[in-house]
């Protein structure tokens, strides 16, 4: 384990996403593919000259789309037409953002809605537990839509065996690494 130093306290219960932030190119470019092609309305938007947080002068649009159980995928759009660039350490399968639908047939109509739009699309992929398409935006970024193969039950039996796999993951790689 690393350097973390953990408190007695126990942290607050964290319910759910409220957003991802990520960069983009284009705001209305953004908005025709989240809002129009994957149905997600833009529920709000930001407009600064300088960050709240840091106080810097830059100016942005903050972009939020909002999806069915409330949270939201965000984008910050800096005016300056770059497209925001991938880790050059990390293959472009490993960094996306996956968004569940109710079932694996709506994973096949969103397939289907994708390629007639001209979008790229890889999948539909069995993992087992769900089935995901992959694909990406206009900015690069990866993107999964996916839908739950097992129930409550199932997914609390195999959350029982986690630590175990990740041990296991971890002694593997001090003999491999």
């Amino acid at each position: 384990m690393s350097n973390l130093s953990l408190p007695t306290t126990a942290c607050p219960a964290i319910r759910r996403l409220h957003h991802f932030a990520w960069r983009c190119k284009d705001a209305e470019e953004t908005c025709r593919f989240y809002e129009d092609l994957l149905g997600l309305p833009l529920a709000h938007v930001i407009k600064s000259d300088h960050v709240p947080s840091t106080g810097e002068h830059a100016p942005y649009v903050h972009l939020f789309f909002q999806m069915a159980d409330g949270s939201y995928i965000a984008f910050f759009d800096l005016g300056d037409n770059t497209a925001p660039e991938p880790s050059p350490n990390t293959p472009a399968w490993v960094t996306h953002f996956a968004m569940e639908l109710d079932a694996p047939e709506e994973v096949a109509a969103a397939r289907e809605r994708l390629i007639d739009a001209g979008v790229d699309v890889i999948g539909v992929t069995d993992h087992g537990f769900v089935q995901s398409i992959y694909f990406f935006d206009p900015n690069g970024l990866r993107l999964e839509l996916t839908a739950r193969m097992t129930g409550p039950e199932q997914g609390a039996e195999v959350a029982k065996e986690a630590h175990a796999a990740l041990r296991q993951w971890t002694e593997s790689r001090k003999v491999h690494g």
